[in-house]
């Protein structure tokens, strides 16, 4: 299982999969908004979404957590 982890402090703006959905590596996950710059998340692996932690308006810190691939 592979967690996908937010790389900085921002706003969830949207989010593009759900759990059971398939992704191929590099695929984006979620973007997220800080100071005005869209910031993608991809899928550092192929596999299937088995959970999505955030959805659109929430905040993150460094770290956490946003979807795990299994």
């Amino acid at each position: 299982m592979t967690e996908v982890r937010a790389e900085i402090t921002a706003n969830v703006w949207q989010v593009h999969v759900e759990a059971g959905q398939a992704v191929a590596e590099g695929d984006t996950l979620a973007i997220l908004e800080s100071m005005k710059m869209e910031i993608p998340v991809e899928a550092p692996v192929a596999g299937t979404v088995t959970a999505v932690h955030v959805k659109p308006e929430d905040q993150v810190q460094e770290g956490d957590l946003i979807a795990t691939i299994e």
